[in-house]
């Protein structure tokens, strides 16, 4: 033991002896403290950040010489040598240039902007603090070539380069690594359980297909999240933002926003953060009552279906109905309730996450814990508009990593809570206070009697019309009243739609996916290899999928690798050549491969020439598969081969059709869709001229893919950078609905007893999910340029082309959802440092009208311009930031899907606390 003891002595002196403490500032050019800035030992992940007042500490266990490096996002990385223990370093780092900002998404590995293979976008936290939307997930609007699709207050529905709906299946976002898409709707939310905005590290986005690299569902662009890890990032931090929305239909309203950030660094190997985040404010309000069919009707036509009208949807020819000569041959519909009587509007976001963070060997090997939590309200538009209320989302992953690999598994659940389908209220509330039969009923007799009295007051037909609504609304439960409230309440709690309203989910999914890089293996060049496994499990009790007997599962597989060369061909002339392929299998359909390859000339060290050809795929969503929904409209049946028996219900059989023969009641099943079904569009020639009826019968889905060109060119002058960007992409086997009619009886093509189906109206209308057998292809542009004007102020411009090439005559039932402006302008002007610690910013954006189409409705979506703004205050003594700003200043309302509220203005002020 004597002998031990001086051997321990000796081991402790020895690591004791092996540590290098140093202390500094980073400033910028200015002596301003750079808060959040990286020092890194060069060839270790050793390392800290600066806090707020720029100030850093930093232990290394090696003795000196070594060298470490300073690094912030828009500034160029500076170098130091650390020659002395308890040295202290003062390092000034120059702004830099926006293109050597360092992104990891495009190839997953680091790599500056300027010589990415492909277009990518980027926002860091110098962004945020500058930007004059509400939140950070808002300022997404003002990069080059994305489009949000404001689908309520806070549910944004980010895109790039067209195809764009709500429930955008061609666009993934990942949070640290975690796809965010709810596993009962499969696309994400927007940010309504995503990050905290004082949890916010960088943001990337990446236009276009990634599937190469990132599987199926990247195939229209794809939106990267980071989060700050607590070694990096320890501190409290906090902001609070309070304000007001301001819209014409629901007025103005308090708006509050806040999140808190704590996180500790326990030693070099443990640390943990815990986050949590709260919004609360009101909807923008949906009061559109024109007609979805024809704008010109009003309220007083027979069969008027208003646009934020529901009820209204229940219609039937009152002639047919009733067998009487005397009746007019028109198609009348029940009296519907406005939306604003059948929501609050209420939009709140409660989210939390935490995690902890082990280093046992206090290198860059760490294993981390993540769970996070959600719940919220908003209003989501899909094929009717949904009031999602108390909505929970919860992801959990546990991750091992390094520098070199990642392996991690996660899952996300969902629960739908209390959400409801608006349409569906509308319409059973009517029936609770009065059966279809029975209001129908007494609008015919009411309309009959004055027939049958010689109408001895002259009415006209409207008049007639008007006095039978009367009569058969008669004692209707008004909004606000007792019995409306009572019924209202009864409906939203039924998840039986015939008689309520009330989605129910509580659907899953698991995920594992790994990556290798072997660059510090092979020296020849950078190979990557990785893979994924997802299996589902839909449970949403048959509101939603065709479930009811139990949950539906599923599971699918990918394989990729990646090689990147680097070759210097001369002093001016550098080569980046990148490959990858990746193969994927999903259990209903069989595999196949999905490569890329791009090339990137770089010369005289700034101009970047690149060009790529990679190919992107899309599975069938779960809803594409598994959905069985009647929304009051079309009925919705998904394609997987197993589905088509699984959605029946049993339909009544008119007058007419009975005196063919036919029983009362009739039971087909969603296979009828795809098997014994018209085109909708052949439906409705024949009811207007007598043409031909077109057999519709479409095949079941598979999965979509897609080929797309792109060339592009990134320049650094003496005073700006440009980014520009061309493509064209070739769509195969295009995933849309499709807009079917199947008759209750008889054979398509009869001739005889299925077209006396249709004319008796005795059909069932399908939206039924299949692969376009027309070419779809798409094409655009974007440029964007940015300069600095008198070294102070910041300009910078973008524009955006976009355009479908589709024969829309030729497969005129076929939805492509474009939904894309053909013309996009945006521009930024603003300061950082106008004066000491005061800056602002102005942001204009341009949108040219487009067509939306979408199976909630279709219609013209006008050309808009907007104007945010802001002006912010850095107060270094209490580490805080105040800004002032507004969204929307010039007060013109303006909507970006046809059917949504019209987006108001947002005025705020917020405190923000040692956010780095």
């Amino acid at each position: 033991m004597k002998t031990l003891i001086p051997f321990f002595l000796l081991l402790f002196s020895s690591l004791t002896f092996a540590q290098t403490t140093i202390s500094g500032t980073v400033v910028d050019e200015n002596s301003v403290p750079i808060a959040g800035a990286n020092i890194v030992v060069v060839g270790t992940s050793s390392g800290t950040v600066t806090d707020f007042d720029g100030n850093f500490s930093l232990t290394y266990s090696q003795n000196p010489p070594f060298t470490i490096e300073a690094r912030y996002v828009g500034y160029e990385t500076q170098r130091a040598e650390v020659t002395q223990n308890n040295q202290t370093i003062n390092i000034v780092l120059k702004e830099g240039n926006a293109l050597d900002e360092v992104v990891i998404s495009a190839s997953r590995t680091p790599e500056r902007i300027f010589e990415s293979p492909v277009t990518v976008e980027r926002i860091g936290a110098r962004d945020i603090k500058n930007t004059a939307s509400a939140d950070f997930y808002g300022s997404l609007e003002n990069l080059k070539g994305v489009d949000i699709n404001t689908n309520s207050l806070t549910f944004q529905s980010p895109n790039t380069r067209g195809f764009a709906t709500f429930a955008n299946n061609r666009f993934m976002q990942l949070v640290d690594g975690m796809d965010n898409s709810t596993p009962a709707l499969n696309f994400p939310i927007g940010n309504l359980v995503g990050i905290t905005e004082t949890d916010v590290q960088s943001v990337e986005l990446l236009p276009g297909a990634s599937s190469a690299l990132y599987g199926a569902n990247a195939f229209n662009g794809i939106l990267f999240m980071r989060s700050k890890n607590p070694f990096d990032y320890a501190g409290i931090s906090a902001s609070v933002k309070r304000g007001i929305t301001s819209q014409e239909a629901a007025g103005d309203n308090p708006y509050t926003d806040v999140s808190v950030r704590a996180a500790y660094k326990f030693s070099d190997k443990f640390a943990a953060k815990v986050n949590f985040g709260y919004l609360k404010g009101t909807d923008w309000a949906a009061n559109n009552t024109e007609d979805k069919n024809d704008p010109s009707k009003t309220r007083a036509a027979t069969d008027y279906n208003g646009l934020n009208v529901y009820g209204d949807e229940v219609a039937t020819n009152i002639r047919s109905a009733s067998g009487l000569g005397i009746i007019p041959d028109v198609v009348v519909s029940r009296t519907g309730y406005n939306e604003m009587d059948l929501t609050n509007y209420e939009a709140s976001s409660i989210k939390a996450d935490w995690g902890l963070y082990y280093r046992p060997w206090a290198n860059d090997f760490e294993i981390s814990y993540q769970g996070k939590v959600g719940t919220g309200s908003t209003i989501y538009q899909g094929s009717n508009r949904y009031q999602i209320r108390n909505f929970f989302q919860q992801q959990h992953k546990i991750e091992f990593k390094n520098d070199n690999f990642f392996l991690r598994a996660y899952m996300v659940g969902d629960d739908a809570g209390d959400s409801y389908d608006m349409l569906f209220t509308g319409i059973n509330v009517n029936r609770a206070w009065k059966s279809d039969e029975d209001w129908f009923g007494d609008y015919i007799a009411t309309y009959a009697g004055i027939e049958l009295s010689g109408n001895p007051m002259g009415l006209t037909t409207q008049q007639k019309h008007d006095a039978a609504r009367a009569v058969a609304d008669t004692g209707r439960y008004l909004p606000g009243s007792p019995e409306f409230e009572n019924a209202f309440n009864r409906i939203t709690k039924d998840p039986n739609f015939q008689t309520g309203s009330k989605f129910q989910d509580g659907s899953v999914y698991y995920h594992v996916n790994g990556n290798y890089n072997l660059s510090h293996l092979i020296d020849f060049a950078e190979i990557q290899i990785g893979g994924s496994y997802r299996s589902y499990s839909l449970n949403s009790y048959g509101t939603i999928y065709t479930d009811q007997d139990g949950p539906i599962d599923y599971s699918e597989y990918g394989l990729y690798t990646q090689i990147q060369k680097n070759l210097e061909l001369s002093d001016a002339l550098e080569l980046k050549l990148t490959g990858s392929l990746r193969f994927d299998k999903n259990q209903f359909f069989d595999g196949f491969f999905s490569p890329r390859l791009s090339a990137g000339l770089t010369v005289n060290k700034n101009h970047n020439f690149r060009a790529s050809v990679q190919t992107g795929f899309r599975n069938p969503t779960t809803q594409d598969l598994f959905i069985g929904l009647d929304t009051g409209g079309p009925i919705l049946v998904g394609s997987a081969p197993n589905n088509l028996d699984r959605y029946v219900r049993t339909y009544n059989v008119s007058a007419s059709g009975q005196m063919l023969g036919q029983p009362a009641t009739i039971e087909q099943s969603g296979r009828a869709a795809y098997q014994n079904s018209y085109t909708a569009s052949s439906v409705q020639a024949f009811a207007a001229n007598g043409s031909p009826l077109e057999i519709g019968n479409p095949d079941l889905i598979k999965p979509e893919q897609v080929t797309s060109y792109e060339v592009g060119y990134r320049g650094k002058f003496e005073k700006f950078n440009v980014d520009l960007v061309g493509y064209y992409n070739k769509y195969k086997n295009f995933i849309s609905q499709f807009g079917v009619i199947a008759p209750l009886y008889g054979t398509v093509g009869d001739n005889s007893l299925s077209l006396a189906a249709i004319a008796n109206g005795d059909y069932k209308t399908y939206g039924i999910y299949t692969n376009s057998p027309a070419d779809v292809n798409s094409y655009g542009a974007s440029i964007g340029v940015s300069t600095k004007i008198f070294d102070k102020f910041d300009l910078s411009g973008s524009y955006t082309f976009a355009k479908l090439d589709f024969n829309r005559q030729k497969f005129p039932d076929f939805v492509t959802n474009f939904n894309t402006p053909e013309h996009k302008f945006k521009a930024s002007f603003g300061s950082t440092d106008l004066i000491k610690n005061f800056g602002f910013n102005i942001n204009y954006r341009f949108s040219d009208d487009y067509y939306w189409e979408a199976t909630f409705g279709n219609g013209l979506v006008p050309q808009y311009q907007v104007v945010d703004a802001q002006i912010n205050l850095t107060v270094p003594s209490i580490k805080s930031v105040f800004k002032l700003g507004g969204t929307n200043l010039l007060g013109e309302e303006y909507f970006t899907a046809y059917g949504t509220g019209h987006i108001g203005s947002i005025y705020y002020l917020s405190w923000t606390i040692n956010n780095l």
